[in-house]
């Protein structure tokens, strides 16, 4: 966000916090992109704060989260101090989280294994209408097809990027019986090493497909782990992975920080995906 929207941000995760009776003296900025991630203290909350446009995002985020923890999902949880919802506030949609202590230690690829193949088992529990995995390709498509919405992305780029989504696209059905819940990215990035162990975070972005689309978000090590996981599967993924990634990243109103890199590698990972996908 832009320093006068991350300062309302801010704020709108105070606000929302000391209203439902939680003591904020300080906020810390953990995460800044299109949405962000406070630390509120002395209560040691977790503000999940993005713009009213992402409400129905914010909202089945904390569905997800609600559903799983029943199920000893090892992901994020809720505060347990405020009602489980999404609140509104100066055009801000703000959830509130447990936050927890970063360990230092890095999680050992079995570690991230045995953390994903327990969130799946926990997924396969519950009962939740989330959309399929080629729903937001279709998205990204929609993007990359799209001048006005990504009017810096070249045309030979744009070319590459359309074909390469709707190409990976057609080769999945929506009715495959391998098909199941999913945590949607599980990468390196939405994995917290705390005190309880590995813990996913970012739900909103849970979507149905077969479980190689999560594994091609994880380390390649992590993969490997995983018995009877497809490999030429995962690469297929990866590669449709990184191709949604660069769709994101050449969207007119993309905030991700050093976007222009970004952009660049994106596309070198597109390639260097593809190119292992021949490889077999």
């Amino acid at each position: 966000m832009e320093p006068l929207e991350l300062r309302r941000a801010v704020e709108a995760g105070r606000a929302t916090a000391s209203e439902l009776g939680l003591q904020v003296d300080d906020v810390v900025v953990i995460h800044n992109s299109d949405r962000v991630a406070l630390r509120l203290v002395p209560c040691d909350v977790l503000a999940r704060v993005a713009p009213s446009g992402h409400l129905a995002d914010s909202e089945f985020e904390v569905k997800v989260a609600h559903h799983l923890a029943d199920v000893d999902a090892p992901v994020a949880e809720l505060d347990p101090r405020v009602p489980p919802q999404v609140h509104v506030r100066d055009a801000f949609a703000v959830s509130l989280w447990t936050y927890y202590e970063p360990v230092g230690s890095e999680i050992t690829p079995a570690d991230y294994a045995d953390a994903l193949m327990r969130h799946h088992a926990a997924l396969r529990r519950i009962d939740l209408d989330a959309p399929h995995f080629t729903d937001r390709v279709a998205v990204a498509l929609s993007e990359v097809s799209d001048r006005e919405r990504s009017p810096d992305l070249p045309d030979s780029e744009r070319e590459f990027l359309s074909s390469t989504l709707s190409g990976l696209t057609a080769a999945f059905s929506r009715d495959q019986g391998g098909d199941q819940l999913l945590h949607g990215e599980p990468h390196p990035g939405n994995l917290l090493n705390t005190r309880r162990g590995p813990l996913f975070v970012d739900l909103a972005t849970c979507c149905r497909g077969p479980i190689e689309f999560d594994l091609a978000h994880a380390p390649e090590e992590v993969g490997k782990l995983h018995a009877g996981a497809d490999r030429d599967l995962i690469h297929r993924c990866r590669a449709l992975n990184w191709a949604m990634f660069s769709a994101w990243r050449w969207r007119r109103d993309d905030q991700m920080p050093d976007r222009d890199q970004r952009r660049l590698d994106g596309l070198n990972q597109v390639r260097a995906a593809l190119d292992r996908c021949r490889l077999g």
